[in-house]
């Protein structure tokens, strides 16, 4: 196992009756990149999130983090070792406020116990502040300070995708899957989010593994892209050699596509 490797999808093929949703799957993620997963819709791209976190088994192949597998393992239990996500559908706890969405996305990370819960001791006290510290420093990071105290559905649309990212980096992952974070965003929002994206990879050391259709989004801040179609791998490689490909362009792009590179591409 190569330890640069962060993430091996290894020839996995994840059946659903006799629909093959994704086949003969084979894909890296090196420690520290920004990877795109493109492709139409019902291309298999949710469904490599959903084995990946653990909403789904593999019928067939490995998932392995940092060297050791993980198919199979509940989502919980995924979280834990370092894998978040967030949905292509928002799905926040709308009658919370902000923070309280992004406590609880902390709590497994708690280290007081249901004895000190009970108590309300110390160990507790301090445990529920430092938490509190983090959802609070999140809220910053995404510029939502100002919301902490309002209620998740009372937030812009724009926010609440911000909200997610928070909720998501509150389980300290070291691998972050962001499903279609710039769904539903103007051209405005979609630029600041692509800046926020590559902030928090470098600010918390991230992995980010990205769906997304917005193609300025996907070609300007990605390194390496691959791309799925009806479950199969296509193309992979950078986004010049993937705006550029015949065959993604064939099944999905339509167009050669012109969009900025990213920096340092």
């Amino acid at each position: 196992m190569n330890p640069d490797v962060l993430l091996e999808v290894d020839r996995v093929t994840m059946q659903f009756g006799g629909l093959k949703a994704v086949a003969d799957l084979q894909l890296e993620i090196g420690r520290g990149e920004l990877v795109g997963l493109i492709g139409p819709n019902g291309a298999g791209k949710t469904t490599v999130f959903n084995f990946v976190t653990g909403v789904y088994a593999p019928t067939v192949g490995r998932v392995l983090f940092e060297g050791r597998a993980i198919q199979g393992l509940r989502p919980h239990a995924i979280a834990k070792r370092g894998v978040t996500r967030t949905f292509q559908n928002i799905r926040l706890f709308a009658s919370r406020c902000c923070r309280d969405n992004v406590l609880i996305a902390a709590h497994h990370h708690a280290t007081a116990g249901l004895s000190d819960a009970l108590l309300r001791n110390r160990r507790f006290a301090e445990d529920e502040r430092g938490m509190r510290d983090r959802a609070d420093e999140l809220l910053g990071v995404m510029g939502l300070t100002e919301w902490a105290d309002t209620r998740a559905t009372e937030l812009p649309y724009g926010q609440q995708r911000r909200l997610e990212i928070a909720r998501a980096l509150a389980g300290r992952p070291r691998l972050l899957l962001l499903d279609e974070p710039a769904a539903g965003l103007n051209p405005q929002e979609s630029e600041q989010l692509m800046r926020l994206i590559e902030d928090v990879r470098r600010r918390f050391e991230l992995t980010i593994l990205l769906i997304e259709h917005d193609m300025k989004v996907v070609m300007g801040i990605c390194r390496r892209i691959a791309v799925l179609d009806y479950g199969i791998k296509i193309a992979e490689g950078t986004p010049d050699q993937i705006r550029s490909d015949p065959r993604v362009i064939e099944a999905y792009l339509g167009e050669e596509v012109t969009v900025p590179r990213a920096k340092g591409s």
